[in-house]
């Protein structure tokens, strides 16, 4: 308010002091005319010549005064009545108030003049009436003065109003914020509707709020699975050497408790890798590669490596892919998403009689979906979020190998190449389709820039 008040005042200061110079510039222009033109007729005719001259020009209506008085001072022609003494003793430009008459009686008035003396005492006045200017002066200063007050009452009205509502807005997420970092990771920063700068970053915030959310719910359920998951084999293992230790056996006893706590360390390390494998890709360290890759090529290939496994469950693996079909990433980690959801049909996808497994690529023109169908039972519609989560196994005796980890690898490959997973019905069985981008938006290349 102070800085624009004060660029206010400088920019009416500026037009109140040109407006000045002009009409005194306008004002001198026109006392010296009719100095110079009163002059001429003094020069051709001395004093009866002038007083003419003068006697005319007060004859016309306007702000024109005019005075001519001989060696005592006493008036000889002009609309000028009278003088002061002071006036009267001037010489050059003076500015003074004189008084006339007008409807309400008399008036005091302000006017400017240049004085002459004559030869023989004489003196002349020629001058203008300024009054109009000093009103004018006034009124300007009156308005700068009242403008400048209004300015500031609503400027400051307004900016308290604004301010006001800024504040309880900025606020509002302040308590927000207190009440997240008490724990409440539920809570979020109100919105107005209004769409303003505050309202789009308080959506960004509730969205980072969101992810926070889930990633802390994820990271509780990690914990409580990895807890669960691996504190049975790492019990397991312990019982099994203690057990080796305690009773007397022979050498093919120790070897047999050593290759089963072999193979329980190899899950426990195949685990960990999955871990360490999903933690890459959400942090986007891993992945550089971006190539191009002929999705044909790659579903013919672990169609093929999967085969043997299928046809021992008695499932017919097949693969249906056009030619001409690709999109860039690396081979490597699409390779394991798919070789996952090919293993996770195999496993989950079939009945007892065996059933059938389909692998697609197809182009939609914007991604390139590779797509893994079954004929099994399928996953509950209220379950099909939860499995791309880390350690959900829907199995609830957990008899058949594996982690919970595969499907959790597959989600977080399609996020790194900003694609998606999705779990749908196949009426019967199940699909599940890895949308890849063509225009890929790699993470770790969002950090590099």
């Amino acid at each position: 308010m102070a800085l624009f008040g004060s660029a206010s005042a400088g920019a009416i200061g500026y037009i109140y002091y040109q407006t000045n110079v002009l009409l005194a510039r306008q004002l001198e222009q026109t006392i010296e005319a009719e100095t110079r033109g009163l002059a001429e007729q003094y020069n051709a005719g001395g004093i009866s010549s002038l007083t003419k001259a003068v006697s005319n020009r007060s004859l016309t209506p306007g702000n024109s005064l005019y005075l001519v008085t001989d060696r005592d001072g006493r008036r000889i022609t002009g609309n000028l009545t009278s003088i002061s003494k002071d006036l009267w003793n001037s010489v050059g430009r003076v500015e003074f108030a004189y008084k006339r008459p007008s409807q309400r009686g008399v008036e005091s008035r302000l006017a400017l003049a240049n004085i002459f003396r004559l030869p023989g005492g004489f003196r002349l006045i020629v001058g203008r009436d300024i009054e109009d200017r000093r009103i004018f002066e006034r009124i300007v200063r009156s308005a700068f003065f009242i403008g400048l007050g209004f300015m500031a009452l609503v400027g400051l009205g307004g900016g308290w109003l604004v301010s006001r509502g800024l504040l309880a807005r900025i606020d509002a997420v302040t308590a927000t914020s207190r009440t997240i970092m008490e724990g409440d990771l539920s809570e979020r920063v109100p919105l107005n509707g209004s769409g303003d700068e505050l309202d789009r970053l308080s959506r960004n915030l509730n969205a980072m709020l969101d992810r926070i959310e889930q990633l802390m719910a994820g990271m509780r359920e990690v914990s409580d699975n990895i807890a669960h998951d691996l504190k049975t084999p790492l019990t397991r293992l312990r019982n099994r050497a203690e057990a080796a230790l305690r009773e007397k056996s022979n050498a093919k006893s120790y070897r047999d408790a050593l290759e089963q706590t072999i193979q329980e360390a190899d899950g426990l390390i195949k685990t960990f890798n999955a871990l360490l494998s999903i933690a890459r890709l959400e942090a986007g360290t891993t992945g550089n590669a971006m190539n191009e890759i002929d999705a044909n090529a790659l579903v013919q290939d672990f169609v093929e490596l999967y085969e043997p496994t299928a046809e021992e469950k008695n499932i017919t693996l097949t693969a249906n892919v056009a030619n001409g079909v690709h999109f860039k990433g690396d081979r490597q980690l699409v390779g394991q998403a798919l070789a996952n959801l090919i293993d996770n049909a195999i496993k989950y996808g079939a009945t007892g009689k065996g059933g059938e497994i389909e692998v697609t690529a197809t182009d939609t023109g914007k991604a390139v979906e590779l797509t893994v169908a079954d004929s099994g039972p399928g996953i509950p519609e209220q379950d099909r979020e939860r499995v791309l989560k880390r350690f959900v196994r829907l199995e609830e005796s957990r008899s058949r190998p594996g982690s919970g980890l595969g499907l959790s690898l597959v989600a977080a490959v399609a996020r790194l190449y900003g694609g998606s997973v999705r779990v749908e019905d196949n009426e019967p069985g199940l699909r599940m389709v890895l949308s890849l981008p063509h225009k890929t938006t790699h993470n770790n290349e969002h950090r590099t820039r």
